[in-house]
């Protein structure tokens, strides 16, 4: 009897050590990322200004790192906020853990070379060897080009600094050893060919990662099928919000949209009345940032128009808003 709870003792601990190689292992390998470049952008007037149009009004970094003011329909940034982080995101919202949206003002990136910037823009791999969840858009961001890359480098560093001590981010297990493994090696992409509309088109939806809210998903994978058909949902405490359908559906997407039509939807939310409109009045309220994606230029919503177009249409009718007390509003 002695001799048969030794020998399982034996195996239960020759399985332990196994486990714990393996993980130890997994661990070692994962991130499967090179060391940060030893970059250093140069900050010329042509790469801020650049940085600024994309990260305010296209990558939309500006508008996870500040803080938005729901009180007003598409919440707008509240002045003064920008890049200062502290957004909170959590399980109510299908995640696995706390994540908080980092400081990206010099006050929290001060310290940061311009390679590691780059890398955990393009990868999500921290100083520290970290790996940031994925919901930091860096699979999309991965595929920007160079030049972009460092415009966006060269703008963020150019933000006031804002004093804002951010809570670390927490990702429950074994969630957090799988996302190990999902940062990739950066391949130099050349710039887009901006003639080419579809080619430039297809280039800005990853670059405005329209396809990660506008896609649902099924325990964080897309489903098959669905790409940009919309209804994915944000449970808040103003009800629950749902992506429109943007594939060509003419019933219910934007299949009878005109191109004119599609640019001034994004356009009118350009004027300064936009950042105050009442949601109550509106009817309903959206995640959506319709007052930074207005500042993108006519050409650039042209070429996302003529991309969205060769999508395959999908039929799925979406409630975008149902309040906290269910009553749906259409």
């Amino acid at each position: 009897m002695k001799m048969g709870i030794r020998v399982v003792g034996i195996l239960a601990a020759i399985v332990t050590i196994a486990i714990v190689g393996v993980g130890a292992n997994y661990f070692l390998r994962y991130p499967n990322v090179p060391d940060p470049p030893p970059l250093t952008v140069d900050r010329t007037p042509s790469r801020i200004e650049r940085g600024r149009y994309l990260a305010n009004h296209v990558s939309m970094c500006i508008d996870c790192h500040s803080v938005r003011n729901f009180e007003y329909f598409a919440g707008p940034l509240i002045p003064g906020t920008e890049g200062k982080g502290g957004e909170r995101f959590g399980p109510e919202e299908g995640l696995p853990g706390l994540l908080y949206a980092s400081n990206i003002t010099p006050a929290g990136i001060g310290s940061l070379t311009d390679g590691e910037l780059f890398r955990i823009i393009t990868s999500g791999v921290r100083k520290d060897n970290s790996v940031i969840f994925p919901l930091m858009p860096y699979t999309h961001f991965n595929n920007l080009s160079d030049e972009d890359l460092y415009s966006i480098i060269a703008y963020i560093r150019t933000l006031p600094s804002i004093p804002n001590e951010v809570p670390p981010s927490t990702i429950d297990f074994p969630v957090s050893m799988f996302i190990r493994a999902v940062p990739a090696p950066h391949e130099s992409t050349p710039e887009p060919d901006r003639n080419n509309k579809y080619e430039y088109g297809k280039y800005l939806v990853n670059a405005a990662v329209c396809a990660a809210c506008h896609t649902p998903s099924d325990k964080g994978d897309p489903i098959a099928g669905m790409e940009f058909a919309g209804g994915s949902e944000f449970k808040t405490h103003l009800g629950i919000i749902r992506t429109a359908n943007i594939t060509p559906d003419e019933a219910t997407g934007i299949g009878l949209w005109t191109e004119d039509a599609f640019v001034s939807r994004f356009k009118h939310f350009a004027a300064d009345s936009a950042k105050t409109l009442d949601p109550k009045t509106v009817g309903y309220y959206t995640a959506m940032p319709w007052t930074m994606y207005a500042g993108m230029t006519d050409q650039d919503l042209r070429a996302i128009y003529t991309y969205l177009r060769t999508m395959p249409p999908v039929t799925n009718a979406v409630v975008k808003y149902e309040p906290p007390n269910a009553m749906a509003v259409k």
